[in-house]
């Protein structure tokens, strides 16, 4: 069985502690995350999450790209000038 098929595969509760893990930074335990752990981690939740057909919008790092987002700050003739108080 290749990571692949395991990662489709993975109990709930594993598939959990993955999501829990990647949220925190962290195991469990309190052990830090390496990047590759990370990585793997990231692979194998989104494996799962496609082979259990959860839908687009409830995945892992799902972004909406339908909602327009202003970008930050105001628009146009609003903005006021920046004061730097001495």
């Amino acid at each position: 069985m290749n990571f692949e098929e395991t990662a489709q595969q993975l109990s709930p509760e594993i598939y959990e502690r993955f999501k829990l893990a990647l949220e925190l930074g962290k195991w469990p335990d309190g052990r830090e995350l390496t990047k590759a752990q990370k990585e793997i981690c990231l692979q194998a939740v989104i494996l799962y999450e496609t082979a259990q057909g959860i839908p687009e919008n409830k995945r892992t790092g799902y972004v909406d790209s339908t909602k327009k987002t202003s970008p930050c700050g105001p628009k146009g003739d609003d903005a006021e000038p920046l004061k730097i108080l001495h």
